[in-house]
């Protein structure tokens, strides 16, 4: 075939294959075990897919309705009061989306214009800034601070002007495994408090998180609320990442101007799958019972390499873990997320890839969302290092 022979104005000139991709793809062709990606390596809930199969069966395989079926977006309206005490009205405030990246890349591209500026935490992941950039956008990146990954509200107060039209947070944070407290979300409904500014909260970990402490849901402020935004995901819920299935939840008026969007984007999702999904969220254990579950892997985990040379704080929500090496080698965090790949045969994400200016503070994020068996290979690998 002929080559393109016209020049071509790249609108993300600087975007390659995600980090994802080249450690799970290194890890294949290493023969290395995976803890790079965050899938898990167990099975999705027999239940569950036999509720898709009946689905399928049932004939439900043809186009849904745009925003979603009316059964599953009831049946999350139902969840969110349950847990949170407020009502999203299922018919006008509830889509059903292509997983929780479609979601987000949604909600920016339906609101985010030339020149508008988006305030992200970094590290941050890897969907925010690309997509914003694609609609003209600038991300106003905003690092936060090490140990703990706090975040610097005097900062984030300062960074905004005239400009910000958008604000994305995440919590349980993805790659951190940090959570955001009552005080922050209050700080946070108070600095966007009068301004046009929309907030768009990641929160597809709202049901793996640890020790007991409660997630800070967006909807649970009422002011923070009416400006926001939260997407959710399916598929990290149910252990079923390939289906690329999640929701948002915002307000009516908002909500009209991302469905505009979503219709041109994808239309509809996975029918049969939201047939399935309306049956089991109405058993709240299928969900509830998730801190509990992805805790004892941590505690597993952690208390398999705590004799280990990397430096550890422990997870306090996602299925990621943060392993720091400065102890153990001065290689950048991407050469050495490759050595160990290829020499001691275990995959991991360097941090750095999560920064715009690739700040290298000399840790890897390892997922945890794996057997038991899995799990004791990893350690008796890092322990070894």
């Amino acid at each position: 075939m002929p080559s393109f022979s016209h020049q071509i104005n790249s609108k993300l000139p600087s975007a390659t294959t995600s980090i994802f991709a080249k450690m799970s793809g290194l890890a294949n062709k290493e023969n290395a075990l995976n803890l790079s990606q965050g899938f898990p390596n167990f099975p999705v809930s027999e239940t569950l897919i036999s509720l898709v199969t009946k689905a399928m069966n049932d004939g439900f395989n043809q186009y849904a309705p745009m925003p979603g079926i009316i059964e599953l977006r009831e049946a999350i309206a139902q969840k969110g009061l349950n847990l949170y005490g407020v009502n999203y009205n299922p018919e006008t405030e509830i889509t059903i989306t292509a997983g929780a990246t479609q979601a987000i890349y949604t909600i920016i591209s339906a609101f985010i214009q030339k020149d508008d500026e988006v305030i992200i935490f970094a590290p941050a992941y890897d969907c925010y800034d690309p997509a914003v950039k694609l609609c003209g956008g600038k991300t106003i990146e905003i690092e936060l601070k090490a140990p703990k990954f706090e975040v610097d509200w005097n900062n984030v107060k300062i960074r905004i002007n005239d400009k910000t039209k958008m604000i994305i947070i995440n919590t349980p944070h993805n790659p951190s495994g940090t959570v955001l407290s009552e005080k922050d979300m209050k700080t946070l409904e108070k600095l966007v408090k009068d301004t046009n500014i929309i907030v768009l909260s990641d929160e597809v970990y709202e049901h793996i998180i640890f020790d007991n402490i409660k997630h800070q849901s967006a909807a649970l402020f009422s002011s923070l609320a009416e400006r926001t935004f939260i997407v959710a995901s399916f598929g990290k819920t149910f252990h079923a990442t390939g289906w690329k299935m999640g929701y948002c939840l915002a307000p009516a008026e908002l909500m009209v101007e991302f469905r505009k969007t979503h219709q041109f984007n994808v239309f509809s999702v996975n029918h049969p799958i939201q047939k399935a999904l309306t049956t089991y969220i109405k058993t709240p254990s299928n969900y509830l019972q998730l801190p509990d579950f992805y805790q004892a892997k941590r505690d597993f985990f952690l208390d398999a390499i705590k004799g280990s040379r990397f430096s550890i704080i422990p997870s306090k929500g996602t299925y990621f873990q943060l392993l720091g090496y400065k102890n153990i080698s001065d290689d950048s965090d991407i050469d050495f997320a490759v050595r160990l790949t290829k020499e001691n045969k275990i995959a991991s994400i360097p941090i750095s890839v999560f920064y715009n200016n690739k700040i290298d503070k000399k840790v890897l994020r390892f997922c945890f969302s794996k057997n038991e068996d899995t799990l004791l290979k990893a350690a008796e690998i890092l322990n070894k290092i």
